[in-house]
């Protein structure tokens, strides 16, 4: 099985954290910075070149001020329309 960054099901999750991003209005220097790391942070996630953890992920959905069974919920809702 190939890496988790390089699969299909990785780049439906990022795309949910960045439009709950936009969602929540806040720029990713600001979501960076609620987090305590500099704006490449964000950046790097939404690109893939950086994986979170599942502590990241509950803390990012703090600072977006989603819920982090909602978040799975969606992921996995997402996942199930393109046929994963």
């Amino acid at each position: 099985m190939p890496k988790a960054i390089y699969r299909l099901e990785y780049e439906s999750f990022l795309a949910i954290l960045r439009s709950r991003r936009l969602s929540a209005g806040l720029t990713q220097s600001e979501c960076s910075r609620a987090l305590g790391h500099p704006q490449s942070f964000i950046s790097d996630v939404e690109r893939g070149v950086r994986r979170l953890d599942i502590i990241q992920i509950r803390d990012l959905c703090a600072v977006l001020q989603c819920d982090f069974i909602e978040l799975i919920q969606e992921f996995e809702s997402q996942l199930k329309v393109r046929g994963f």
